[in-house]
C-alpha cells in the first residue's frame, strides 16, 4: 500500500506538472519577478560578525561597556615612518592632511601632530590650561627638529598614541562620529571621501601612508565581500556548466541547466532581501552554493530523461518517468543536504542562524525549480538526437565503474585495512588541530589594509582593541587609592609582550602632575598625597578647559576604562593572556569594592569562536541524528543506520586529521565544513542504498548480485555529481578570504573522500555483513519506496 501510494503520489505530481506547463511557467516567472523586486532591500553588513547569542554574558558585558563609553570601534589611524617626515615641508603637509580630514562632517575629532594639546599652568599658577604644542606651521628644519625632540622626549603621554615606542612611526588618530560607525554612512565616507583624500596626499608627497582601525578594516573587508560575489557566481557557473557539458556533450542540456540554476540564484538574492537578512561573509556564499548544489539535480533529471529516450523513444513517457522515478530520491537527497545547513539554526549565533535558514530554504527551492523547469522545457523541445545520447555509453566511465566492482569483489580486505589505517592517522591528526580566535586571520593577506594591520601591530604592539572596565562601588575612580590600583594593572599590561602600552585616566593624571611641575617629564608619574591636594585645586578651576579625562572616566565618576591593544595570536595564547590578566586583577581589585570586566571586540570574537566550537558537536550531532532518522524511516532498518553512517563519518574524520597535519585551525569558517559536507555526501549513500534495495527485490534477495548491480547503476552518477561538487566548491579557493579558501578546499576534499567511501567501503560492508543486514524482513517494506522496481539508469 505504501509503495502504491508513493507511486500514485509522484504520478499525480508528474501529471500536474506536465498538464499545467503554461500555468507553472507563468507562476515561476511571477515568483521570480516578485523576488527580484526584493533585491533593493538587500543590505551588506556594516557590523562585525558577532558569533555569540545576544543574551550571552560576554555580549552583555560588552554592551554594558558601550552604554558607559559609547562605540569603541570609531578610531581610524594613519601612520607614516618618522624618517619619511625628514623635512619641514613634508611635516607641514602631514599636518595639513589631518586638518583637512577634520573638516568632514562625519569626523568627530582628529588628534595629530598639528593640534596636540599640551597641559601647562597659566602665568599665575592658578589653573591648568591647554595649549597646542605646535602653534603654527613649521618654517624650517630646525623647528622640525625641536618639535620632534619635545614630542619624543618631553611628552610621554602621547607614547603609543601619537608616536611608537621606539619613535619610528608617527600617526594621526581620526575619530569618526559614533552614530555612523555601524551604518552605510561609514562606508560612503571612507570609500567616497576619506580614501580619495589619502590617495591624493600620498601621490602628491610620494609617501607610503599606513591606514588601519576597525571602521576602515571593516569597510574594506565588506567591500571585498561585495566584489567577490560576482566572481564566485561567474566562476561557479562557468566551471560547473563546463563540466556538465563535458559529460553530456549537449549545448541544449547545458543551457537548460544554466537557466535553472540562474533562476535559483535570483530567488536566493530575493529571499535574502525579503527576509531582511544582511549579506555577510557567509550569506554571500549562498548564491554560488545554489549553483554548485543545483547542477547535480539537473544531472539526475536530464540523465534520466535521456536514458528513457534511448530506451523507448517516447517523449511523454520519458518526461513522466523522470518525475515519478527520480523525484522522490532527489527530494530525499536535497532534504538531507538542507538538513546539514539547517543544523546551524540551533547554534543560536545570529550569523550562522541566518546562513542556515536561507541556505536550507534555497536548497529546497532549487530542487522544486529543477523538478518543474527541466521536464517542462524538454516537453517543448524535440527528442534528443543520437549524438546527445552518446555519453550514456562512454567507455572510460564504464572502465571506472568496472574498476570499482573489481576492487569490491577481490580487494575487500585491503579496503578495510586502508580504512582502519587512515582512521588511525586521522585521529593522530585531529589531536594536532589548533583553535584560532583571530579577528584578522581570514582577511585577504594580499590586500594593503591587511599589510597595514601587521605594520601597526609591529610598531605599536597590537591593533585589536581590548577594554578593561573598572567600576568602583564606593569611591570615585579618580581617588588616589584607585589610581594606584589602576597603575599597578597598567604596569602588568606593559610587561605582557602581547599587549600594547595602555591608555587610561592614569596617563591623564600623570600628565597633570608633569604640568604641575613645569612640564618636566621626570614628573610624569602619579601624584603624592600632597601633590593630589594642590593639584585638585588647579583642576577645579580648570574643569572647563580640560577634556583629557572625558574619554577615560564616565559621567558618574564611578567607572574607568583602560584601553590596550592585542597582537594577533592564537586562541591558546590569548586565553593564557586573559587568564593572567584576570589573576592580576583579582590581586589588585578586591571584589567587594570593585567590579572589573574584560571586554572589547577582539575578546568578543575569541569567545565567539570558542562558543561555535562547543556548538560544532551539537550541530554535527543533530545532522547525524537527523539523517540517521531519514535512513531508518526510509529503509525501516536500524542496522542500516550503521552501514550508511560509517562511509560518511570516515571522510569527516579524514578531513579533520588533514586539518591537524596541514596546520589548518578550527575557526568559524572551517567549523562549517563538517555539517555541510556530511549533508551533501550522504546523498550518494541514499542513492546507492535505494538502488540496492530495488536490486534485492528484483534478484530474489541475492546479495552479491544486488550489490554489484547497484554499484554498476549508481557508480556513474556518484562520479558525475562528486566531480561537479568537487570543482564547484573548489571555486571558493579563488577567494582572497582565508576562511572561504579553507571552506572550499576542505569541503571539496571531504566530498572526494566520501565518493571513494561510498563506492568502495559501503558495498564492501554490505557484502561482508550480508547475512545480518540484508534480508527480506529488513528491506521488504520500507517507509519510502524511493525507486520504482523497474527503474534503471545511472541516476539511481
Amino acid at each position: 500500500m505504501q509503495k502504491l501510494f508513493s507511486f500514485r503520489f509522484w504520478n499525480s505530481i508528474a501529471r500536474l506538472i506536465l498538464r499545467n506547463r503554461e500555468v507553472i511557467l507563468a507562476l515561476i516567472v511571477i515568483a521570480t519577478i516578485a523576488l527580484a523586486s526584493q533585491w533593493k532591500y538587500m543590505q551588506f553588513t556594516h557590523t562585525e560578525a558577532n558569533l555569540l547569542p545576544d543574551d550571552h554574558p560576554v555580549n552583555e558585558e560588552y554592551n554594558k561597556f558601550l552604554d558607559k563609553f559609547g562605540e569603541e570601534g570609531n578610531l581610524i589611524i594613519l601612520g607614516v615612518e618618522n624618517n619619511n617626515l625628514d623635512n619641514y615641508q613634508r611635516f607641514n603637509a602631514w599636518n595639513a592632511l589631518a586638518d583637512s580630514l577634520a573638516t568632514f562632517e562625519e569626523v568627530e575629532l582628529v588628534l595629530s601632530t598639528s593640534n596636540l594639546p599640551n597641559l601647562t599652568k597659566n602665568s599665575d599658577n592658578t589653573k591648568f590650561i591647554v595649549e597646542p604644542v605646535l602653534q603654527e606651521p613649521l618654517k624650517n628644519d630646525q623647528e622640525l627638529a625641536a618639535f620632534k625632540k619635545k614630542l619624543f622626549n618631553e611628552l610621554p603621554f602621547y607614547k603609543n598614541l601619537i608616536y611608537s615606542e621606539n619613535d619610528s612611526v608617527i600617526r594621526t588618530a581620526v575619530y569618526i562620529k559614533k552614530d555612523i560607525v555601524n551604518t552605510i554612512l561609514r562606508k560612503d565616507f571612507i570609500i567616497d571621501k576619506f580614501q580619495p583624500v589619502l590617495d591624493q596626499y600620498a601621490s602628491d608627497n610620494q609617501l607610503d601612508i599606513k591606514v588601519s582601525g576597525m571602521p576602515y578594516i571593516r569597510t574594506l573587508n565588506s567591500q571585498n565581500i561585495v566584489d567577490e560575489i560576482g566572481m564566485f557566481l561567474l566562476a561557479a557557473l562557468a566551471i560547473t556548466s563546463g563540466i556538465f557539458f563535458f559529460f553530456f556533450r549537449s549545448w541544449r542540456a547545458t543551457f537548460i541547466s544554466i537557466v535553472t540554476v540562474v533562476i535559483g540564484v535570483m530567488w536566493a538574492f530575493g529571499i535574502l532581501g525579503w527576509i531582511g537578512y544582511e549579506i555577510t561573509v557567509l550569506t554571500a556564499l549562498i548564491p554560488p552554493l545554489i549553483i554548485v548544489i543545483g547542477i547535480p539535480n539537473c544531472i539526475f533529471l536530464i540523465n534520466k530523461y535521456q536514458q528513457e529516450i534511448k530506451k523507448h523513444g517516447n517523449q511523454a513517457k520519458s518526461l513522466q518517468r523522470v518525475i515519478t522515478k527520480v523525484g522522490n530520491a532527489t527530494l530525499m537527497t536535497n532534504l538531507t543536504t538542507a538538513s546539514g545547513f539547517a543544523t546551524f539554526i540551533f547554534t543560536q549565533s545570529k550569523l550562522l542562524v541566518e546562513f542556515g535558514v536561507v541556505a536550507s530554504i534555497c536548497i529546497i527551492a532549487i530542487f522544486l525549480l529543477s523538478l518543474m523547469i527541466i521536464p517542462i522545457i524538454y516537453s517543448y523541445l524535440s527528442i534528443p538526437k543520437e549524438r546527445h545520447l552518446k555519453h550514456l555509453g562512454k567507455t572510460w566511465i564504464n572502465k571506472f565503474v568496472d574498476w570499482n566492482e573489481r576492487m569490491v569483489k577481490k580487494q575487500r580486505i585491503p579496503i578495510y585495512i586502508t580504512s582502519v589505517v587512515v582512521l588511525i592517522l586521522s585521529f593522530i591528526g585531529i589531536y594536532q588541530i589548533k583553535v584560532s580566535g583571530s579577528l584578522i586571520e581570514d582577511m585577504p593577506k594580499s590586500m594593503q589594509f591587511y599589510k597595514d594591520i601587521k605594520f601597526f601591530e609591529e610598531s605599536f604592539d597590537g591593533i585589536m582593541p581590548l577594554e578593561i572596565l573598572v567600576e568602583s562601588k564606593n569611591e570615585k575612580v579618580t581617588s588616589l587609592k584607585t589610581l594606584k590600583r589602576l597603575n599597578k594593572l597598567e604596569e602588568h599590561i606593559i610587561e605582557t609582550p602581547e599587549l600594547s602600552r595602555p591608555m587610561s585616566i592614569v596617563s591623564a593624571v600623570k600628565f597633570s602632575k608633569q604640568a604641575h611641575y613645569g612640564g618636566d617629564p621626570e614628573y610624569f608619574d602619579l601624584p603624592s598625597t600632597y601633590d593630589a591636594v594642590t593639584m585638585s585645586k588647579l583642576v577645579k578651576k580648570s574643569s572647563n578647559d580640560i577634556s583629557l579625562m572625558k574619554s577615560f572616566v564616565d559621567s558618574t565618576g564611578q567607572n574607568a576604562r583602560i584601553t590596550t591593544f592585542m597582537k594577533d595570536m592564537g586562541t591558546d595564547r590569548m586565553e593564557r593572556v586573559e587568564e593572567n590578566l584576570r589573576e592580576k586583577i583579582k590581586t589588585i581589585f578586591p571584589e567587594e569594592r570593585y567590579e572589573v570586566t574584560l571586554t572589547g571586540k577582539a575578546l568578543v570574537f575569541q569567545k565567539g569562536t570558542n562558543y561555535l566550537i562547543n556548538n560544532l558537536i551539537l550541530s554535527l550531532s543533530l545532522a547525524i541524528v537527523l539523517i540517521a532518522v531519514f535512513m531508518a524511516w526510509m529503509f525501516k532498518s536500524l542496522r542500516m543506520i550503521f552501514v550508511s553512517l560509517v562511509p560518511n563519518l570516515l571522510p569527516l574524520l579524514i578531513t579533520a586529521g588533514l586539518m591537524g597535519y596541514l596546520g589548518v585551525p578550527i575557526k568559524p569558517s572551517t567549523i562549517l565544513v563538517f555539517s555541510i559536507a556530511f549533508g551533501i555526501s550522504v546523498d550518494d549513500t541514499i542513492h546507492f542504498l535505494a538502488k540496492y534495495r530495488q536490486e534485492l527485490i528484483a534478484n530474489d534477495w541475492k546479495i552479491k548480485k544486488s550489490v554489484y548491480g547497484a554499484l554498476k547503476e549508481t557508480g556513474v552518477s556518484m562520479f558525475y555529481t562528486s566531480i561537479v561538487l568537487f570543482f564547484g566548491f573548489l571555486t571558493f579557493t579563488a577567494s582572497s578570504f582565508g576562511g572561504t579558501v579553507a571552506l572550499g578546499a576542505l569541503v571539496s576534499a571531504t566530498l572526494l573522500f566520501a565518493m571513494a567511501a561510498n563506492l568502495l567501503l559501503l558495498p564492501s560492508m554490505l557484502l561482508s555483513l550480508e547475512k545480518s543486514i540484508a534480508n527480506e524482513r529488513t528491506f521488504k517494506k520500507p517507509a519510502i519506496p524511493l525507486i520504482a522496481q523497474d527503474t534503471d539508469g545511472i541516476e539511481e
